[in-house]
This record gives C-alpha cells, sequence and structure tokens, in this order.
C-alpha cells in the first residue's frame, strides 16, 4: 500500500477544539482503525476498548458510551500532534495489520476466501483494482471500426461509459431521459430516497465526502451521478432523450444495428447506429406497472405513478389516494400526510419492516471532515457497511425443511427475525389493534423485499388525517376509489397516486432485440428472463446485460457492487473481442447458459422467496418461479465474474466473409 493513497486524507489545519467536535461526529470503531493509519501503532486495535457486536446501519460496534468518549478524547491527543507534524503518514500497515483491523471492525474473523474481494473494497493503495491489466487500451488494440453502444444512462450505463473510455473504446450511450441516473433519475416523488447507505451506495472509486444524509434523498443521489458523469469526461458521449426501438444483430458483418429515435418520436424519425457489442443498462425498475383495475382511466382527478410524479405537483388541502404499501409508499406517504386534508392508503399486503433508527438522519460535518482528512476513514467506515450487508443475511432466507413451523417462519433464524421485526412494529401501534393487525403481515419474515423504517411509517398511518384501507378494490370511478368487502365505500379523493412497482421481470421491453436468425429475445424470455452469470444469453452474440436477470439482491449488498463486477466480465468479453479481431463474435454456448440456470434455479429452491405464504410480491414471475434474485453468495458471484471463462463461449472467430 503506497501512503501516496488519494484516500489518505488531505492535510489539515483545524484547532485543537474543532477537531474535537468533529470528532463526536464519528464511528469510534473506524476512527480507531484509521488511528493505526495515522500513529503506525497497532495497540489502537489491541486493547481493552473495542466494538462488541455488529448490527446493519450500527456503527459504534455498541461500545460503551464512556469508552467512546476516551477513544475520542486520545484520538484528539493524537490528531494534534499528527496536524503540527504536517500530517506525515508513518509506513502503512502490512498484509497482516489490515486483516487484524478488519476482524477487529466486525467483531468475527473474516474468512481467507473473502480476503481478495475485501481489498478490493478496500482499495488502500488508491489504485482501482477492478481495472484489470487486460482492460488497457482495448481500442488500440481493436480492429477499425470497434464500438460499443449503451442502453441506458442510469448508474449501470454511467459505469459502462466509464470503464469503456478508459479502455479507450469508442461508444455510445442512448438515454431516453433528458438526464443521467435512471431510477433516480424518474423517481422524483416526495420522500424518495436510498435504503442502502450512501457511502456504501456508491462507485467504489468514485466515493463522495459531501453526502448531506446517511441515506440520500433522490436530489442528491441524481447530482452524484450527473458529477460522475462530468468528472469522468463521457457527457458528451451520451444522447438523451433518445429511446432504443430495437436491434438486429447481423451475422454476416458480426454487428448489432440500433434503430434509436428522439423521445416522443415515430418511425419517420428512426435513425440506425451499428455497433461491435450492445450493452444493456435498462436495469430492472424502469417501466411503471399500472393495476389493471377496473375504471382506471375514468378518474377526473389527477393521477400519476410515483415513478411518473409530476414536477410542481401541490397535494396541500387535497384529498389523496396512494394505491400501493410498498418501497415506494413506505417513502410518500410520511412526506405528505402533514400537508394534504386527507390521505386513504390502499394495502393489498403488509410489508414487513426493519428497524433503522438512522434511516433519516443527517450527516454531521464531523464524517464529512473525517472522509475528506483523516487517513483512510472513508475507506474502512464503507467496509463497515458492506461486510453486516454481504453475505450473512442468506442464512435467514435458506430453509430448513426440518423446522417444524413451516406455516410461519422456515428456520430458528428466520423465526426470530420475524419476532424481532413483528415487535417492533407492535410496540409502534400500543392503542390501536386493528391497525396493528392491518400492519403486521401474515406471511414469512424477509420473503418479500423487507422495507428500512425509522418509524415515520407507522406514525404517519396514525394520524387523524391518514386511514389504512385493506379490502380490495373494485373499480375506480370519476371521483375516487371503490372497495369491496362486507359491503361497497366509495372514497372520493382529488389525486390519486399508483405506487404499484415496475414490470420487474420484462427487461428490455418493450424494445424489439433480434439474435441469430430472426430470434426475438421478448418471445425467447417471456417473463422468464435466463442468461449466464445474469450477462449473455444465447442467440444474442456481442449482447451484454448489466443488472440482467437473477442479479438483484434481496438479502442485503449494494446493486452497484453487483454492477461493478458485470461490467469487469463485460470489459473482459470486450478484450478477448478486440484481440479476436475484425467479425469476431463472443455467443454463450446454450449448455454452458443452461448449466449455470439449472444450478442457480435448485439454489433458489432452497430460499425463501417462492413461501406458500407470499401471495403477491415483484421477485416472482407469473408462473411463480423466481427469475430475478441472486441467491448467490456476493464473494462467489464476484469470483466467477472477475473474467470471462471462455470455455462457456462458442469459439472467438471472425464472421465468415462473402464470395
Amino acid at each position: 500500500m503506497s501512503i501516496e493513497s488519494r484516500f489518505a486524507g488531505t492535510p489539515f489545519t483545524d484547532d485543537d477544539a474543532t477537531i474535537a467536535a468533529y470528532l463526536e461526529d464519528l464511528s469510534v470503531p473506524t476512527l480507531m482503525a484509521s488511528m493505526v493509519h495515522v500513529t503506525g501503532d497497532p495497540s489502537w486495535i489491541r486493547g481493552p476498548i473495542k466494538p462488541v457486536g455488529l448490527f446493519i446501519n450500527e456503527v459504534q460496534g455498541f461500545i460503551d458510551p464512556a469508552d467512546q468518549a476516551t477513544v475520542r478524547a486520545q484520538a484528539l491527543a493524537a490528531l494534534i500532534e499528527f496536524r503540527d507534524g504536517g500530517c506525515v503518514l508513518p509506513p502503512p500497515p502490512g498484509p497482516e495489520l489490515v486483516k487484524e483491523m478488519m476482524d477487529f471492525l466486525v467483531v468475527e474473523t473474516v474468512p481467507d476466501e473473502y480476503l481478495p474481494m475485501l481489498l478490493e473494497e478496500l482499495e488502500l493503495d488508491g489504485v482501482d483494482p477492478r481495472v484489470e491489466p487486460e482492460h488497457v487500451d482495448i481500442g488500440g488494440r481493436a480492429p477499425g471500426g470497434f464500438g460499443v453502444i449503451v442502453i441506458g444512462a442510469g448508474m449501470s450505463g454511467l459505469l459502462a461509459g466509464i470503464r469503456l473510455a478508459e479502455a479507450g473504446v469508442e461508444f455510445t450511450i442512448i438515454e431516453k431521459n433528458a438526464g443521467v441516473g435512471g431510477t433516480w433519475f424518474e423517481n422524483r416523488y416526495p420522500g424518495c430516497r436510498v435504503d442502502v447507505g450512501n457511502h456504501f451506495y456508491s462507485y467504489s472509486f468514485a466515493p463522495d465526502d459531501a453526502w448531506t444524509e446517511f441515506f440520500a434523498q433522490q436530489p442528491e443521489l441524481q447530482a452524484y451521478f450527473e458529477r460522475c458523469l462530468h468528472e469522468y469526461g463521457i457527457a458528451d458521449r451520451v444522447r438523451f432523450s433518445t429511446e432504443v426501438v430495437g436491434a438486429t444483430w447481423d451475422e454476416a458483418a458480426a454487428r448489432w444495428t440500433v434503430e434509436v429515435r428522439p423521445a416522443g418520436g415515430d418511425e419517420r424519425d428512426t435513425e440506425h447506429l451499428t455497433a461491435t457489442a450492445l450493452i444493456s443498462a435498462v436495469g430492472q425498475l424502469n417501466r411503471p406497472k399500472l393495476p389493471d383495475i377496473e375504471g382506471r382511466d375514468s378518474f377526473a382527478g389527477l393521477a400519476m405513478h410515483s415513478a411518473q410524479w409530476v414536477d410542481g405537483t401541490d397535494l396541500t388541502g387535497k384529498r389523496v389516494a396512494v394505491i400501493g404499501s410498498g418501497a415506494s409508499a413506505l417513502q410518500l406517504v410520511p412526506a405528505i400526510a402533514p400537508d394534504v386534508e386527507h390521505l386513504t392508503v390502499f394495502q393489498r399486503s403488509a410489508s414487513w419492516m426493519f428497524p433503522n433508527p438512522h434511516y433519516h438522519d443527517k450527516v454531521g460535518p464531523g464524517v464529512t471532515w473525517a472522509v475528506r482528512h483523516l487517513p483512510f476513514y472513508g475507506r474502512w467506515y464503507r467496509f463497515l457497511l458492506f461486510w453486516p450487508a454481504c453475505d450473512g443475511g442468506l442464512a435467514a432466507m435458506r430453509i430448513d425443511p426440518e423446522y417444524p413451523h413451516q406455516d410461519r417462519a422456515i428456520s430458528e433464524i428466520n423465526d426470530a427475525t420475524r419476532e424481532v421485526f413483528g415487535q417492533y412494529m407492535a410496540d409502534q401501534i400500543t392503542d390501536d389493534p386493528e391497525l396493528a393487525a392491518k400492519v403486521v403481515p401474515d406471511y414469512v419474515c424477509l420473503g418479500k423485499r423487507t422495507l428500512q423504517d425509522n418509524g415515520s411509517w407507522l406514525a404517519a398511518l396514525q394520524r387523524s388525517n391518514v386511514e389504512l384501507v385493506t379490502d380490495p378494490i373494485v373499480r375506480i370511478r370519476p371521483e375516487g376509489v371503490v372497495t369491496g368487502g362486507d359491503h361497497e365505500v366509495e372514497h372520493d379523493v382529488d389525486v390519486i397516486v399508483y405506487a404499484t412497482g415496475f414490470h420487474a421481470n420484462r427487461y428490455l421491453w418493450p424494445m424489439e432485440i433480434r439474435g441469430r436468425g430472426g430470434v426475438v429475445l421478448s418471445e425467447q424470455w417471456g417473463d422468464e428472463p435466463t442468461a449466464l452469470l445474469g450477462v449473455t444469453v444465447p442467440e444474442f452474440p456481442n449482447l451484454f446485460c448489466l443488472y440482467g436477470p437473477a442479479t438483484n439482491l434481496a438479502h442485503g449488498g449494494s446493486i452497484i457492487f453487483m454492477i461493478e463486477c458485470q461490467v469487469r466480465y463485460v470489459m473482459g468479453a470486450l478484450a478477448a473481442l478486440a484481440d479476436a479481431g475484425e467479425g469476431a463474435a463472443l455467443a454463450v454456448r446454450r449448455e454452458a447458459h443452461d448449466e449455470y440456470n439449472e444450478r442457480l434455479q435448485a439454489e433458489i429452491d432452497t430460499m425463501i422467496w417462492g413461501h406458500p405464504s407470499i401471495r403477491h410480491s415483484w421477485y416472482r414471475s407469473p408462473s411463480g418461479r423466481i427469475y430475478i434474485l441472486s441467491p448467490w453468495r456476493m464473494v462467489d458471484y464476484w469470483d466467477w465474474t472477475r473474467r470471462p471463462d471462455l470455455a462457456h463461449y462458442e469459439p472467438l472467430v471472425p464472421a465468415p466473409t462473402e464470395v
């Protein structure tokens, strides 16, 4: 590790009192790790004060407050000396000490098999390890006309563009929206925010020291991706407000022809672009799904999907209906409830919620200062967020066939989780048993997306101007919503917001992607999309999916981690194509694809997501099977995607030349 690492912190001259105030904001275990770098003294992590436990979003390690104060006082003295000495770092810790620091922070022995992945994440030397040597100058050694088209400028497409630019590959990103960010550009409803800590929900190579909230709201997230777009110099490679209509593989030329048109245009505006490879970066949650309700189009007031929020909408004094009670509703409802005259929330099924008292917390100035100035504080803080959200969560989602209470849980640890979550929810509603019965789910815990909560959701439902309705919706009329049950009830409203999710199983829909022999991707997939490692699809050479089938994480982590793994894999594939020469095509073998997906489905069958108690879940296809979730340990997926195994692909030979 080089002491010149860009994560070593910039020198500081702050006075003693200012530093002392900053230290009050910090994670003490992370501070102790940083002090090992500052002083070169491992005793910071070998003394009597140490973390005693680890839990998601609990960054103090359950250290006693008095002990925290002791550490902060000791750190202040050391930092004053460091400052007065010109902020000169001693030699960096060696590998054994770095491993000891990992074990210290997570209060367990990190298995050896995780070390390469974790060292990558830490990136202590400041050299991006996910840029492999063979990715350097792909464009320089590729044949003439070698280029890539990327569909989408969300977090996946932006990352692909950054890596392609680094490799010197010609590329164009086609983005249907007017700006970058994908889901963080489109979802602008009040209260919209991320549910993974920002210091982890960001590119590993592009941390941000200026987050204002630990779980940032949509404007700040979109601004982060906008900043990356410009800082990495690829803004001029994006065609905004342009939509991909379809793409066709030309077998003779070994190229993709991509049909694009301006957003809102028609066939007369269609333009044809060609490229060696096509990267789909459209994601899963980009096509809003509206419920099939009788009379939906008859409503006379304002109606909108939460992902299509009408800018400038003022709900003050309005009667509002929110249809849905999942992730979007949980954020939206508390944000608008204080302003509306009356809010009716229509719930099909309740959601399990994960207690996170820090969900709406502001980032104190000390954290910003520490990430910017304290050596490697930001890297170890990211690690502290990464590990508890890594593979440990899979244990509570794996079915124990011997567990006797399968009607309520799938294992002892899953049942214990249910008890904790259920009690957390019940404790917030002590004087309304009817509401309590509605909000505590009746299906197995962790079988659907578990939502972050700091108490704001249930507090909102208990407001005098808010009503939770669980009777089924039977129709919509011009004046509002009609529910059934024992008798029909009319709910007159001025505005309807559909918080009803997305067409999660329809990748690349409604685009028409044609591969070998004219096979249409949407027809090959139907509602059951599959791909090798979620990236490559039989009969579609040189097509690469990011955030593709079976890569969504349901047990923790950050999808950005998965995308970084996938982009590295794709860059390896492009390097192989470039080296193979003009006209080469990379086509996954059907048998390799099928073998992988058989293993994947067998693994999914051991997990909770298909439990019979779950009646409604966007995880499921219409057949009831799961095709969008990854059941794999992150460490395994990271290992499998470090570089493509060319044995999974047909020989890389140029296309035949027409005579």
